[in-house]
């Protein structure tokens, strides 16, 4: 089969179109035919070996895609060949990756391989962080960085169907009409505005409930400072870089304010919290209330050009690989 591997640790440039062994099965594993993939910011940290899982050379990176079940191993149970799916996984750059039965997500017929494949990490990310880390409730105002990437672009919807009154920020004014589409009130450009002075002018002084960070260094403290009282930031990325250390007592506590993580890997195996994730967020896409726009496909031996685009902070939406 044809896939994307890298032996050595760096940038997009590390990475080639190979040719792989096709997977075989293992107990507890199905074998998924790959129709898109999806990329994240995940993928770049994967490759310098900064993400949580680290490689194993040679190996191939991507952590969701969509697709149809080739086979299914003797012990897996509600699973079978020619199933339309979507997983969360590592491999997933390549036309052929086995998963962990329990990592596999049933697709229904209405929806496309592209908005499967773009789902699984955006969509849960963003529900849990506004629902499970937080709990958003109508009139709460709520701040989400990146507003126009995957993940960003998924919390304006889920925190606009839950009544919030939602700021997004983008890094250009182009992106400012797709993020006030989508439900956002407000849309403040970074690049040319300073975030946490524009938030507290929106918000008369009062600043905002919850901030959605996943970038990091350039926006942390910031945040900290636009919070209203009792305001929530929930860090779940750091594309910018780590966040200098906090001082609990100087940042957090005159506004008690509360500062917490994600990462969407960790709900996994809490099955209860996990399907309750996974029926809210099909239940909006059912209602029209959550979709992830396509911001552009590339041919899966493009992966490094496409990783590339990632990080320009050109991007809007989701970015896929075609097989």
């Amino acid at each position: 089969m044809k896939a994307i591997q890298f032996d050595r640790l760096g940038g997009p440039e590390v990475l080639e179109l190979r040719e792989a062994p096709k997977p075989e099965l293992r107990p507890g594993t199905v074998v998924v035919e790959n129709r898109v993939i999806a990329l994240n910011y995940g993928d770049v940290f994967f490759i310098k070996g900064q993400y949580l899982v680290k490689p194993v050379f040679p190996d191939i990176p991507g952590m969701e895609a969509a697709g149809v079940i080739e086979a299914v191993a003797p012990d897996v149970t509600g699973l079978v060949p020619g199933m339309r799916v979507a997983y969360i996984g590592m491999g997933a750059y390549a036309e052929f990756t086995r998963i962990r039965a329990s990592r596999v997500i049933p697709i229904p017929d209405t929806a496309t391989f592209e908005q499967a494949a773009a789902f699984p990490i955006a969509v849960l990310t963003a529900w849990h962080l506004i629902h499970s880390c937080h709990n958003v409730s109508a009139n709460q105002i709520v701040l989400v960085h990146s507003a126009a990437g995957g993940v960003g672009i998924a919390a304006v919807q889920i925190a606009h169907a839950a009544g919030a009154h939602v700021i997004g920020t983008v890094s250009s004014n182009d992106k400012a009409d797709l993020v006030l589409k989508f439900g956002a009130q407000e849309v403040i450009n970074y690049a040319t505005h300073d975030f946490a002075a524009e938030a507290m002018r929106i918000t008369n002084g009062g600043g905002v409930d919850l901030i959605l960070d996943a970038v990091g260094k350039p926006t942390f403290k910031k945040g900290l400072a636009c919070l209203a009282p009792f305001g929530h930031l929930i860090l779940y990325g750091s594309a910018g870089g780590a966040p200098d250390p906090l001082d609990i007592r100087r940042h957090l506590l005159a506004k008690s304010l509360k500062v917490s993580g994600f990462v969407v890997p960790m709900v996994y195996a809490m099955r209860e919290i996990h399907r309750r994730g996974l029926d809210a967020v099909f239940q909006l896409s059912r209602d029209g209330r959550l979709t992830i726009p396509i911001g552009k496909t590339f041919p899966l031996a493009e992966a490094a050009e496409a990783l590339r685009f990632l990080q320009s902070r050109r991007s809007t939406g989701k970015l896929l690989l075609i097989p």
